[in-house]
């Protein structure tokens, strides 16, 4: 089928379909970037020559080929730095392409989750999983939200919090005082599953005190069952708990799976989070990785 013309606009006199007889073939050209042939069309009515790829998400790309394995190895604990030496292309190409693919995973995730707003689910299992940015001074906190039936995740959403612990004093001494932003990422998360979750779902979490205002304030007639958590096992990156049955498996195999196949995840890398963006657009390629590969099998 023949593509309208990009220039509609100015020439409000053509329809936009192509059947009108504006829009003709005008050859074809050979892309060396991916080895295709691809259709030129021309507009008889402005004189505008395009192709097949004009106005796409890719157009203009040089590095196509990088697209595809570039996406399975940021799903499969492979390194920026390592992929731009194995794809052998420059570690910057690697970074752009990284974030281009995060914003077709988003919005690839968003089509998605369109089906849960027909079908809303009954059941959710949410919790926090601890990460830190450049230095573990600087802790943050991914809020996670997954369905117990197909362990496909949700949603999520990336906050900063002070550090604790025996590192709290050494933290506020060498970066200053840390905003505590979870209570918004929580808000924010459970606002985003409003349309998804039926209004009387049944949420299961661990202890957290902080759970029950917000469940309260977003799911009001829902119930929340509480389990304590139990010691991390040695598989699974401590995330799996050493329970003859553990309530939460779902979520803590999804846990366990995120910090396995994201190296900025592990529990001991030298691949850090420089920034919070830099964590979302990787979370956000994991996230489709995860819904459309690993849970479909």
């Amino acid at each position: 089928m023949k593509p309208g013309c990009p220039r509609f606009k100015d020439h409000p006199s053509s329809n936009h379909s192509p059947e009108n007889g504006s829009v003709i073939s005008y050859g074809t050209f050979f892309r060396a970037n991916d080895s295709r042939h691809i259709r030129r069309f021309k507009c008889r009515i402005c004189g505008l020559s395009f192709s097949q790829s004009t106005g796409t998400a890719r157009y203009r790309q040089k590095k196509r080929r990088i697209i595809t394995p570039l996406y399975r190895m940021m799903a499969s604990t492979v390194s920026q730095r390592r992929a731009a030496r194995l794809l052998g292309v420059d570690k910057k190409t690697v970074v752009r392409y990284f974030r281009f693919i995060a914003r077709q995973c988003s919005e690839r995730e968003l089509r998605r989750l369109n089906v849960y707003k027909q079908h809303p689910i009954s059941k959710v299992q949410f919790d926090d999983l601890e990460t830190s940015e450049h230095s573990k001074l600087k802790p943050l906190s991914v809020a996670l939200a997954v369905d117990p039936s197909t362990r496909k995740i949700l949603g999520f959403h990336v906050s900063r919090m002070p550090a604790r612990g025996l590192q709290a004093k050494i933290a506020l001494r060498k970066y200053g005082k840390r905003s505590d932003e979870r209570r918004k990422g929580w808000g924010s998360l459970f606002r985003d599953l409003r349309p998804l979750v039926r209004g009387d779902a049944e949420f299961l979490s661990d202890q957290n005190p902080h759970y029950p205002f917000f469940l309260k304030k977003y799911f009001p007639f829902s119930r929340h069952e509480t389990t304590p958590g139990g010691r991390g096992a040695v598989t699974g990156q401590g995330e799996l708990k050493q329970l003859v049955y553990d309530p939460l498996f779902a979520l803590n195999h999804t846990f366990a799976m995120m910090r396995a196949n994201m190296n900025r995840l592990l529990r001991r890398t030298w691949c850090t989070t420089k920034t919070i963006q830099g964590l979302r657009d990787h979370l956000a390629i994991y996230v489709d990785y995860h819904n459309q590969v690993l849970t479909n099998g």
